[in-house]
């Protein structure tokens, strides 16, 4: 008996190590070095552009949204629509002639996209189209001269971004991935009060996508022009991991100064079976239908764990087949204080931070803080709508640095940081949750700024 407690306690030993080690056995991921003729796009900043004109590439629900909200954005013109859809591309046309804007260009078809990224009159290409498609066409508009916003997540595996900051280094174009969540009210102003130190020292953050997509997920695949329009699912029944962290990770870099200051390094990822997509088509469909008996690969529930150079830790989770209410977490933990996005926005401050303040104190310290984003464009962008505002703040504040020749509050390398988790997690989770590295993706520059600073 007395070896077996031995041999036990040495197991826990030994697993307690190999997880808290970052120098333990990890699955690396190599970061190339920078070539020739290529520089960093830390702070980039490109020549003011008086009037910046877009091709919208992907017209679906985001894509349309975005038209719909660039209609009341100044300084901007409208080129080019395009989508596989006809439909798409009317339903979007009819967004400017109904506010009697000049009709921009029509393109449709599967390979259409190419033919908007070459035009010599377009400034920014703004994509919306499915995950797979970003990249590609992102590297392909900054090839051509483009300047690219990507939508949600900018790439699905690490070589995805790697070709995204190496073609933004070589053609010194700016590429920003379209995280609305950073722009969200209590976001950007408890990012302030993170700033100007009200929480001390950050220790831990948790962010999340925790959203009841079943139904849609379920719903009846349509192929138009070799295009299946459930993309989503197909991708979450073949992969396993995170495959849609950057709506819960991208604020917490940002409050953490990730790769401003801080780095990355590596992460641990588990995920629970699949149960929800199954159960729920049994009784939509039936026990013996083709919904309910074939394989879904993605866990219902997704926890990743991140480990920084400083010390911290991040907690990053995706659920979509949970019947649960919607979540992005959004918490932080530090030396004087805590907050919390969901279930309800809460502040905790030394020396009570046993317990929540009161809301009226916490209206209080929301007006006392309140983010210069919001006191310039917040009470326009909630009447503009997306989001409840977030969307066209979002947009606004990548116009206004185009068109003031600024860098932006996004770079490539917080797209790339963001997105390689789709890719690193499903690498964790298919070997058992073992630590995975955590590419630097600005080549040893993660610390020459001294935390985050929005151009103004």
């Amino acid at each position: 008996m007395k070896h077996l407690i031995l041999l036990v306690l040495a197991i826990v030993f030994s697993v307690g190590a190999f997880c808290q080690s970052p120098n333990s056995k990890q699955i690396e991921n190599p970061e190339p070095p920078r070539e020739k003729g290529q520089k960093s796009v830390l702070q980039l900043a490109v020549d003011p552009i008086s009037t910046v004109r877009i091709g919208f590439i992907g017209l679906g629900g985001r894509g349309r949204d975005a038209v719909r909200r660039y209609t009341f954005m100044e300084g901007v013109e409208i080129k080019a629509l395009c989508d596989l859809k006809q439909e798409a591309v009317k339903n979007a046309q009819n967004l400017l002639t109904n506010k009697k804007i000049t009709p921009a260009a029509e393109y449709i078809g599967h390979d259409a996209w190419k033919e908007v990224c070459e035009r010599d009159d377009i400034d920014l290409i703004y994509i919306c189209t499915d995950w797979l498609s970003h990249t590609p066409i992102a590297v392909y508009a900054m090839k051509h001269g483009k300047h690219v916003a990507i939508e949600v997540p900018a790439a699905t595996t690490v070589a995805e971004c790697w070709d995204l900051v190496n073609t933004a280094e070589k053609t010194q174009r700016h590429c920003m991935m379209l995280e609305n969540t950073c722009y969200d009210f209590f976001e950007l102003s408890t990012l302030n009060m993170a700033q100007q130190g009200l929480f001390g020292e950050l220790v831990h953050g948790e962010g999340a996508y925790i959203h009841d997509l079943r139904q849609g997920l379920l719903s009846k695949n349509v192929v138009t022009n070799g295009y299946n329009s459930n993309w989503r699912m197909e991708y979450n029944a073949i992969h396993d991991g995170n495959p849609y962290p950057t709506h819960g990770l991208g604020p917490i870099c940002q409050v953490m100064n990730i790769h401003r200051g801080d780095k990355m390094n590596y992460l641990v990822s588990v995920s629970s079976n699949q149960f929800g997509l199954t159960a729920l088509a049994k009784e939509k469909y039936g026990e013996d239908s083709p919904q309910a008996t074939r394989e879904y690969k993605l866990g219902d529930m997704n926890t990743t764990i991140i480990k920084t150079e400083k010390g911290r830790t991040i907690m990053i989770q995706h659920d979509v087949t949970s019947p649960r209410p919607y979540s992005r977490l959004h918490t932080i933990s530090g030396t004087k204080g805590f907050f919390q996005k969901y279930p309800s926005e809460l502040i905790a401050l030394e020396p009570n931070a046993h317990n929540f303040m009161k809301k009226e104190q916490i209206d209080s310290l929301m007006v006392q803080y309140q983010h210069p984003f919001i006191k310039e464009i917040g009470e326009y962008a909630k009447k503009v709508g997306g989001h409840g505002g977030m969307d066209f703040i979002m947009d606004y504040r990548l116009i206004y640095c185009l068109r003031n020749g600024l860098p932006l509050d996004q770079d490539v390398y917080d797209a790339a940081e963001w997105s390689c988790l789709v890719e690193l997690t499903e690498q964790s989770v298919s070997n058992g949750g073992m630590p995975v590295k955590i590419p630097d993706f600005t080549r040893g520059d993660w610390n020459k700024l001294g935390g985050l600073k929005f151009a103004e």
